[in-house]
């Protein structure tokens, strides 16, 4: 008996560290940030179509599995199933029966050992998403069954905006993806409610709070960016919870959600490449070893609404982000169109910075015509929650995992203890070799450099030793003059340590062991940089 209760503190206080580190990072987070001098697209004029293949497929493959009862396929997996069979129309009496019989199974809010059944808000979610898209189509979603949803499996409802975690005495913050599918279907049901007669002040979001309380979530996000940046899994929830309230909320706070939407896609069009896309990310650990780029769950989305486009740009390949690439076809969301262009052409290129906040890491991306090169980022400490990842070179071939790059990290394989946000313009650099795709060989190379052909228009100088990875990026020159001038600018390896010279062109200077509160990049010629990170505004470059 002493046993199990001394494994049950310890338990508890390893638990109680866990969320404790967790409400550091949150709370350390910059609570301002500086617009920045280029503006999130809003503009949509495309006639999008009302149906698409990928659509069919997705809805087809959903609408054909079957429930389990149990959090673990109820979390996830059940309500999809059924949102699915109602849109494909198929087994309705079935499909009525089942949300009949089913219950709740948990509590909203962050899992933890004191309260082993949270994750509800995940199915309160898509409950939601069922109930506005059929709760008026009762030859669908039938009138027991409707109320079967809204009084028993819908239990989120009033005023009570939760910005903590459940059972921590009010403690310790929750996170973005919880608060937004909590909050947001408390919110929808109550609308949900007032809108079909219920006079109850109870349900009146604009009396009890919930729009205000609401929207100003939303704008600060939208103002200082997200929190759990990029996330491995959580931004397919977080952006699913957006799509209800983009969809079914008032103008003011459809609005305020479109934006915040419209910002992160903004974001992934920057940092993406034709669906390749590896930015750093805040949370989870677990999911550094994650190497794929083309399947990331921000990606099927886009994938799921570019296959709604007057030509299609779109394909299948979704991998494990199948609960996400449903949702993205069943909502009515679409980018606004320059975000929809910047995803396949980058233009004559850019070069951009994102920051992200105190004790964050910034995203970083240089654009060509026909390539783009992505920062890895940096981890901050433990608490941090970050993710570093490989600076990554994307081009338009059919890469889809990280070993059919070009790739530079360092030192050594610990991500922790890299700084990797050495990429500038048609540059990049780390504390480690560079990382050559199998069956890449040098069309041209002396001593210390290589030229690879990416494509026809594009070439690659390549450096690399043990502690120095140099990726220099060149289009339409020839490669032969290539390394001549980087013989001539580029041939000290001494001074390869610290600094690049273009031919005809930039100085570069940095330092590939950098603190981690600093950019790698130190000056160009003779302009010093601002490296101090923490203090870089929302979206700021040349675009």
């Amino acid at each position: 008996m002493k046993n199990r209760k001394a494994k049950l503190i310890i338990a508890m206080g390893i638990t109680l560290l866990t969320i404790v580190f967790l409400s550091y990072s949150q709370n350390n987070k910059k609570t301002n940030l500086y617009s920045g001098n280029i503006n999130v697209p809003y503009e949509r004029t495309i006639n999008w179509n009302t149906k698409s293949k990928f659509y069919d497929s997705i809805v087809g493959m959903w609408a054909q599995k079957t429930v389990e009862y149990g959090p673990q396929k109820g979390k996830v997996d059940n309500p999809r199933i059924l949102l699915a069979q109602l849109h494909a129309k198929t087994n309705i009496p079935e499909t009525n029966k089942i949300i009949l019989n089913m219950m709740p199974w948990g509590i909203s809010g962050s899992s933890w050992a004191l309260n082993k059944l949270g994750d509800y808000d995940f199915t309160c979610t898509v409950l939601t998403s069922i109930l506005y898209q059929f709760g008026d189509h009762p030859e669908l979603l039938y009138k027991e069954t409707l109320e079967h949803l809204l009084n028993v499996l819908l239990v989120e409802d009033g005023h009570k905006f939760r910005t903590t975690a459940p059972k921590t005495l009010g403690l310790f913050p929750e996170t973005e993806n919880h608060i937004l599918m909590t909050e947001g279907s408390r919110y929808l049901k109550n609308r949900w409610l007032a809108l079909h007669g219920n006079n109850d002040p109870k349900y009146d979001n604009i009396s009890n709070q919930m729009e205000s309380k609401l929207i100003k979530f939303l704008h600060k996000m939208k103002t200082n960016g997200l929190h759990e940046f990029n996330s491995m899994p959580y931004i397919g929830y977080t952006i699913t919870a957006l799509l209800n309230l983009e969809a079914y909320a008032s103008e003011n706070l459809r609005k305020e959600a479109r934006d915040v939407l419209d910002y992160m896609n903004f974001c992934y069009a920057i940092g993406s490449y034709n669906y390749k896309y590896f930015p750093p990310m805040r949370r989870r650990y677990d999911r550094a070893n994650w190497h794929k780029l083309t399947t990331g769950y921000h990606t099927v989305f886009m994938k799921a609404w570019m296959s709604f486009l007057p030509k299609e740009k779109t394909n299948f390949n979704i991998g494990q982000g199948q609960a996400h690439a449903l949702m993205g076809a069943c909502m009515p969301y679409r980018p606004a169109d320059k975000i929809t262009k910047l995803l396949f052409n980058k233009g004559n290129g850019y070069f951009i910075k994102i920051g992200h906040g105190k004790n964050a890491s910034p995203e970083i991306y240089a654009a060509g015509v026909n390539y783009l090169l992505s920062a890895g980022g940096v981890n901050r400490g433990k608490t941090s929650q970050i993710v570093a990842r490989p600076i990554t070179l994307f081009i338009n071939d059919d890469a889809k995992s990280l070993e059919e790059t070009f790739h530079i990290f360092g030192p050594g394989s610990n991500f922790k203890e890299w700084n990797n946000t050495g990429v500038y313009k048609n540059f990049a650099c780390a504390a480690g070799p560079v990382s050559v795709p199998k069956g890449q060989q040098p069309i041209a190379q002396n001593k210390i450099w290589s030229i690879y052909t990416a494509n026809e228009n594009l070439f690659l100088a390549v450096f690399s030793s043990k502690n120095l990875g140099i990726l220099a990026v060149f289009e339409n020159e020839d490669p032969k003059e290539i390394l001549l001038n980087l013989e001539k600018e580029n041939s000290d390896l001494e001074k390869l340590k610290t600094q690049f010279k273009f031919s005809n062109g930039s100085l570069i200077i940095y330092d590939v062991y950098a603190p981690k509160n600093k950019w790698v990049i130190k000056q160009v010629d003779s302009t010093p940089l601002d490296r101090l990170y923490d203090d870089w505004p929302l979206i700021h470059g040349e675009f």
